[in-house]
């Protein structure tokens, strides 16, 4: 999909594959590399469209490898260019920069001929996250059932940024879910094999393969909770994500050269840690850990 010409008059976009299955069907659209450094994801759509058989396939499995091109060549989560975070400017402008002209293209070529969305992500470079699925606050009708058979056990309820692909779609009267698992740098196998496991959960689901979803026994449903560094240092990660934490549980501190703590990250009450941070250079302002509080347990 052409964006935009680059510099050299070379086309600038995204490419898509698309698998068209011989019955009829929903479309279901997989997505990675919203940002560039999540690898995880790409490859596992990749390895998801080449598994796929046109011949048992029902609707379309629609495929987008790496959307964020410019953010993949910089090998970092926003663009290279204009330095924007894709995942905060939707739905975008087609008359403004490079990212948001990219966020307007998604929206106006692909959410219309697509039925359902699934957004890949990962913890990237700086950041570990615990395998969940984010189902939209507001959205809870559209968004739950597709939630749930993604079959990560954690539901982050909420996503209150705004500017997302997921949020365009929903807006469009489409389910759309976003999946988080793994991250801390490089492409991990087993993160590949948990999103390649939603994909194909997903494709049950919307009846696209044959089977149910392979689900858990139980999902812990959570709110999240971000907490920003006010000092820059060296950031030391005492929680792993997913690690149970009790009510005043160290998760991380931000520490001088000298070794001086400047700040302690506690567990406000009992709970989760979500997401943590690897990477250890920190400046003020920058997220640090998210709690997660568990709101509600469902049993399917």
């Amino acid at each position: 999909v052409d964006v935009a010409k680059g510099p050299a008059g070379h086309p600038m976009g995204f490419p898509v594959v698309i698998v068209n299955g011989a019955l009829p069907g929903k479309r279901l659209c997989v997505a990675a590399g919203i940002h560039g450094d999540e690898y995880e994801g790409m490859e596992a759509v990749r390895r998801t469209l080449q598994a796929a058989d046109p011949k048992t396939l029902r609707g379309a499995l629609i495929g987008l490898p790496c959307v964020n091109i410019p953010a993949f060549e910089a090998a970092a989560r926003c663009s290279g260019i204009d330095h924007l975070n894709l995942n905060r400017i939707f739905p975008g402008d087609k008359n403004s920069s490079l990212s948001m002209k990219w966020a307007a293209k998604f929206v106006s070529d692909v959410i219309p001929n697509i039925d359902a969305l699934v957004d890949l992500h990962t913890g990237g470079g700086f950041g570990e996250i615990v395998p969940l699925v984010i189902v939209q606050a507001g959205f809870e009708k559209l968004a739950t059932g597709i939630g749930l058979a993604a079959g990560n056990d954690v539901i982050w309820k909420g996503g209150k940024w705004g500017g997302t692909a997921r949020i365009s779609t929903l807006e469009a009267g489409k389910p759309a879910i976003t999946i988080e698992t793994g991250g801390g740098g490089g492409c991990n196998e087993s993160t590949i094999a948990l999103h390649v496991k939603v994909i194909r959960n997903v494709m049950r689901y919307l009846n696209l393969v044959d089977g149910a979803p392979d689900t858990p026994a139980e999902y812990r449903v959570v709110r999240g909770t971000f907490a920003y560094s006010t000092a820059g240092g060296f950031f030391r990660k005492v929680k792993r994500a997913g690690e149970p934490v009790k009510q005043g549980d160290v998760m991380g501190a931000v520490v001088d050269h000298y070794g001086d703590e400047l700040e302690v990250f506690k567990a406000p009450q009992d709970g989760i840690v979500l997401w943590v941070r690897t990477r250890s250079t920190t400046f003020p302002g920058e997220e640090a850990v998210i709690f997660g509080e568990v709101i509600e347990k469902i049993k399917p």
